[in-house]
């Protein structure tokens, strides 16, 4: 007797192989037979008849801040997610300790207000995992341990390398963190206090990750001209030396200066594994980026923290060199996109400004781009904003590559309550329909069982995931059920809070969570801990 039978379904098992037509017996949180199933009983049957059954998608790069605002927060479980990948850009919630405890709760305050509701009663992983455990998850997760989490516990946001004692520090929280069940390290180095790491403490941490059979991704130091073939450079080379796999995340040629140029970039990372560097990476089909507004400051206004950070922006000699650098195109992360390719996601103080380029923010109060967004920051430190930077043409280029995963850098949200605010990025809702339906079915830009493929089992390789990512017995029942015919987003910039369709069935550990594309209410999700 089995508990759940999905019938007449065309099966893509996630391994890249050609779609076959087979039914798929599940018992408890297993996937125990695939084959033809006309005789056996079960407790429930699906008819997938005209539909994909595949394994449930892991989202390779992700973030779990929204889920402790709401753990039912359902855009990733809809779009056929049933696995995370969070921690990423070196910024992860747990450590919690030290002089790094200001800095996780920044990262909290993406949500406004509901940043007030959260709690941080941790100060390890393994406490954050057991609180994410207690809590209960939506989907599964696995977290990663951010460089710059730990750094800051130890040095705070000093500008300024790590002394030998800081460093044995920081490789000591590394190996607990790891011990204790994480699977890897990240880094964020763009962001501070990462920014001012050199690559030898990356590659030091990385080596005490790599020894606990983990992996390293990285926001890379600089997706921009000039820096980002000397930043590719250096995440292939902390693999070299650390031995260790490599994730790029979120590959993107960022301003105008490198459209066009994918080829050459991307040619790095298969150079890089002909001479035996595991180096893979994870990228989103749209051609907008999001972080903190507060990127498009000097590093040395940044220096310190948020607080530091708003004492700055008080002080108008201080306003007037920032100005300076970034008309000067100094500030790396602001050349090539212009103030009205900087749009606002969600403001706390003004919500009309919600979705507003910086450029037209401005011009309605009378003043220069660059004053209006220092006067946001120093309002709203931890404004978000979407930044269009990126081509059609090489995010194109990008997905197809083989090497290239598929990874929404994004949390989940819903269309309702208090993760509803504003105008966030509509990958949060989007993505993997997104590359399913615009690029796989419409565009021909690979198969769909390539597509499934860079979603499913590429991702589990590269983690080290067993049990997941496949369609074959005795794997995990994380199932997606979908229409080939009508799989698409319906998230745009303009109208994000929006679910795809063609999303009918998901099932997380054997539980029905989606059903006739609803969500169903069910916490049946599970927190990884890597042994």
């Amino acid at each position: 007797m089995f508990d759940v039978i999905i019938k007449n379904g065309q099966v893509i098992d996630g391994t890249g192989s050609e779609r076959f037509r087979a039914d798929v017996g599940i018992k408890g949180d297993k996937i125990v037979k695939i084959g033809e199933m006309s005789g056996e009983e079960s407790s429930r049957v699906i008819d997938a008849d005209g539909l994909i059954v595949a394994p449930g998608f892991i989202d390779m790069h992700a973030h779990e801040y929204s889920i402790l605002a709401d753990s039912h927060a359902d855009s990733k479980l809809r779009q056929g997610v049933t696995t995370e990948v969070t921690g990423n850009c070196g910024m992860s919630l747990a450590p919690s300790q030290g002089r790094g405890v200001p800095a996780v709760r920044s990262m909290l305050q993406t949500f406004g207000e509901a940043a007030g509701e959260i709690d941080i009663p941790w100060s390890s992983m393994g406490e954050h995992l057991d609180y994410l455990d207690k809590q209960g998850v939506i989907t599964n997760y696995i977290l990663l341990v951010g460089h710059g989490t730990v750094r800051a516990s130890v040095m705070g946001f000093d500008d300024r390398a790590a002394d030998a004692d800081e460093m044995e520090q920081m490789k000591q929280i590394v190996a607990q963190c790891m011990a204790e069940g994480a699977w890897g390290l990240s880094s964020g180095l763009i962001y501070l206090p990462a920014l001012y790491s050199d690559t030898d403490e990356i590659i030091e941490l990385a080596k005490v990750a790599a020894a606990a059979g983990g992996i390293y991704t990285s926001h890379i130091r600089g997706e921009h001209d000039p820096l980002l073939k000397d930043a590719i450079a250096e995440a292939i080379e902390i693999g070299r030396q650390a031995n260790i796999p490599v994730e790029i995340s979120h590959f993107k040629l960022y301003g105008k200066g490198l459209w066009g140029k994918a080829d050459e970039f991307l040619r790095m990372m298969d150079d890089a594994n002909a001479e035996g560097v595991d180096v893979g990476a994870d990228a989103y089909p749209y051609t907008a980026g999001h972080t903190m507004l507060r990127t498009i400051l000097p590093s040395w206004m940044q220096e310190g923290g948020t607080e530091k950070v708003v004492q700055r922006l008080k002080q108008p000699e201080l306003r007037r060199k920032a100005k300076e650098e970034i008309s000067a195109g100094e500030v790396i992360f602001f050349k090539g996109v212009g103030w009205d390719g900087v749009r606002i996601v969600h403001s706390v103080r003004d919500e009309s400004i919600d979705g507003r380029s910086v450029a037209e923010i401005a011009k309605k109060l009378g003043k220069e781009p660059p004053e209006t967004a220092f006067d946001l920051i120093e309002a709203e430190p931890a404004l978000r904003a979407n930044y269009f930077a990126m081509s059609e043409d090489d995010v194109r280029t990008i997905l197809k590559h083989p090497l290239m995963r598929i990874g929404s850098d994004s949390y989940a949200l819903a269309d309702h309550g208090v993760l509803a605010q504003g105008r966030p990025h509509p990958r949060c809702y989007g993505t993997f329909p997104r590359v399913l339906g615009k690029y796989a079915r419409d565009e021909g830009l690979f198969t769909m069982e390539q597509a499934v493929r860079k979603m499913t089992s590429m991702s589990a390789q590269k983690i080290g995931l067993t049990g997941r990512g496949v369609l074959e017995e005795g794997a995990f029942a994380d199932v997606v059920v979908f229409n080939p015919e009508t799989v698409i987003d319906q998230a745009t910039f303009e109208d994000p809070h929006q679910y795809p369709v063609g999303i009918d069935y998901v099932m997380v550990n054997g539980q029905v969570v989606v059903e006739n594309g609803d969500y169903t209410g069910q916490l049946a999700g599970k927190v990884l801990r890597h042994k």
